[in-house]
């Protein structure tokens, strides 16, 4: 399941793909059109001001696997239509340059469904736009790809719940760095952002090796349903993790680092693309 922050005049509005469209946590939106600093509380107050939203709100809401502070959780999502719904509730000077920016979102969406090219382009530009080196991206499009081999696949065996990915992923990361994304995401002190997005070049490299292992074994292991797949996960993440003690081993650092790649000095990023 794809996942990402959309920004919206500067604030984060968590987003993400379901039944082929986007759908956004209704907190944030909440929260960007209001300025509330009780989504949540607003939300309630709004729905028994408007009945008729009341009563369609188990059409206009569904909970949805979303990154938060405390992990992966359920979260509230609407679709597009859901948003202009909820947005009809909300007394707010901000409505409508929102309405335009949603609209253009959705546009964007569906231009990326004919022309998955355009999807890649967007990406390598708005990690451009954020610092990243060419090198960098490289690599994070090429784990983008590895990811989606493995997800592919999983689904062919009949893995198909968002909650089992979850699992099947934080088994391969354990095996490959020695914690879950969860602690991984914690030494960093990230809460809700994307933990790939702050890995350093190595954290990223073996990560997607751990991943491709475990592509390949899934293949030859000719792994059904969740257990089965859990085990390849286990032996595809075990490659990795063979890899980076190695590798810590001979160069005496560690390869799991409280580091964000932005937060590297220039210099020494140039430096550490040039070994590479």
């Amino acid at each position: 399941m794809e996942t990402s922050i959309a920004v919206f005049r500067g604030k984060g509005i968590r987003k993400t793909i379901h039944n082929n469209e986007w759908w956004f946590v209704i907190a944030d939106v909440v929260s960007v059109l209001t300025d509330s600093a009780n989504p949540p509380g607003y939300i309630k107050d709004m729905r028994r001001r408007d009945k008729e939203l009341s009563k369609g709100w188990g059409q206009i809401a569904t909970p949805l696997l979303i990154e938060t502070s405390g992990g992966t959780q359920k979260v509230n999502c609407a679709n597009t239509e859901g948003i202009f719904r909820i947005i009809q509730s909300i007394p707010s000077p901000k409505a409508e340059p929102f309405k335009r920016w949603l609209a253009k979102v959705g546009y964007e969406r569906v231009q990326e469904i004919e022309d998955p090219e355009l999807a890649t382009k967007r990406t390598r530009a708005l990690y451009k736009a954020k610092g990243y080196s060419d090198d960098w991206i490289e690599k994070r499009m090429r784990g983008i790809a590895i990811r989606e081999e493995l997800t592919d696949e999983w689904k062919n065996r009949e893995v198909r719940r968002e909650t089992e990915y979850a699992i099947l992923t934080a088994e391969i990361a354990k095996a490959a760095f020695g914690v879950t994304p969860s602690e991984h995401k914690k030494l960093k002190g990230l809460i809700r952002e994307n933990l790939r997005d702050h890995m350093t070049d190595l954290e990223l490299i073996f990560s997607m090796l751990g991943e491709a292992a475990t592509t390949e074994i899934t293949r030859v292991d000719d792994a059904r349903g969740f257990q089965e797949s859990k085990r390849a996960a286990h032996k595809g993440g075990e490659v990795a993790g063979k890899a980076r003690k190695d590798l810590e081993q001979k160069t005496r650092k560690k390869v799991v680092s409280p580091e964000n790649y932005l937060d590297i000095p220039q210099k020494k990023r140039k430096q550490l693309t040039e070994k590479e």
